[in-house]
């Protein structure tokens, strides 16, 4: 009888260790934190989606996925309930994406919000709101990968009519003028070298000289310059050539000016009495020449002619001599 009382006492303290252990991973494991339900609708796959898979905003995990079935509100559409932490700052923008965990493919649900509307996403857990359910980067790769299929093809078929003989050909000959041209032009390179060694090279010793000469000669024109610089100062500078110059032509239009205000109007009227006295004394040529005898009469009328009117013939004298 002790025996089976020890056996009992040994029972019943493992069941209650037992118990307490249950109780405490359930106290420690415990989870206070309010979810609020959510779904999402996809015509995608969602391959790699279980439940309890992880619900992650922004990296961070926030909730886990809670079922898996055919949406009955769309034909054909998947759907996806999942609890979000209530702490969560869910707006009418935020969006979902499918994403995957490194190369297990096991999928989880990424939540983000591209910040347009500041709109809060209010929750009820009888009518879940729905958050739109955007296609992943694997989606969008399977859903274009045909028409990347095709571009690869159209370019293989390009490459290989690219490669075709001729075009081979062509560009062997290319590549072997390609060579020819390299050639000659290393060929002209040591001619160049050449030439730089026998031509350019004195050329380039003689050139600090002819730099010295061009040097001399630019001091030359720069002692010339500064000359005609100080003659140049001295023609302008006060009681200078210039200013003596230029007094003199204005004494010299003052003296003009004075000649033609007062000796050129008397000249021109001696000149006027000097032509009126050579008229006159032309006119008592012009007289003397007509009448000799005025010089001895004087300008008394002349005696009229025989067959002039009033002739008078002198008188007979006594002795009938001859007058």
């Amino acid at each position: 009888m002790e025996n089976k009382a020890h056996a009992l006492a040994a029972g019943a303290f493992v069941l209650g260790l037992l118990a307490v252990l249950v109780g405490l991973v359930v106290w420690f494991t415990r989870d206070s934190t309010v979810r609020n339900i959510y779904e999402l609708s996809t015509r995608d796959p969602v391959s790699g989606l279980q439940p309890q898979a992880m619900v992650r905003y922004r990296g961070i995990a926030v909730g886990k996925v809670t079922l898996i079935d055919f949406d009955p509100k769309v034909k054909g559409n998947v759907r996806v309930r999942i609890t979000v932490d209530e702490r969560v700052p869910l707006t009418t923008s935020s969006f979902a994406t499918l994403s995957y965990q490194g190369v297990t493919g096991l999928a989880f649900i990424a939540l983000d919000d591209k910040g347009e509307s500041n709109v809060a996403l209010k929750p009820d857990n009888g009518d879940p709101p729905r958050i739109p359910l955007k296609p992943s980067m694997l989606a969008q790769l399977q859903d274009r990968g045909e028409a990347i299929i095709n571009q690869v093809e159209e370019v293989t078929k390009r490459a290989n009519r690219l490669l075709n003989d001729d075009n081979q050909k062509r560009v062997a000959d290319a590549l072997e003028n390609i060579a020819a041209a390299t050639s000659s032009a290393n060929q002209l390179m040591l001619r160049l070298d050449g030439t730089v060694k026998t031509g350019v090279a004195p050329v380039l010793q003689r050139l600090p000289d002819t730099l010295d000469s061009v040097k001399k000669a630019a001091g030359d024109v720069s002692r010339v310059a500064n000359n005609f610089n100080g003659t140049v100062t001295r023609l302008n500078a006060p009681d200078g050539p210039v200013q003596r110059l230029g007094d003199g032509t204005k004494a010299l239009a003052q003296a003009v000016d004075s000649f033609n205000a007062a000796t050129l109007p008397r000249v021109n009227r001696v000149a006027d009495d000097t032509s009126h006295a050579v008229r006159r004394l032309g006119r008592a040529a012009d007289s003397i020449n007509d009448n000799p005898q005025s010089l001895l009469f004087g300008n008394g009328g002349a005696a009229a002619g025989p067959g002039e009117p009033g002739f008078s013939p002198p008188p007979a004298s006594g002795n009938g001599a001859r007058p």
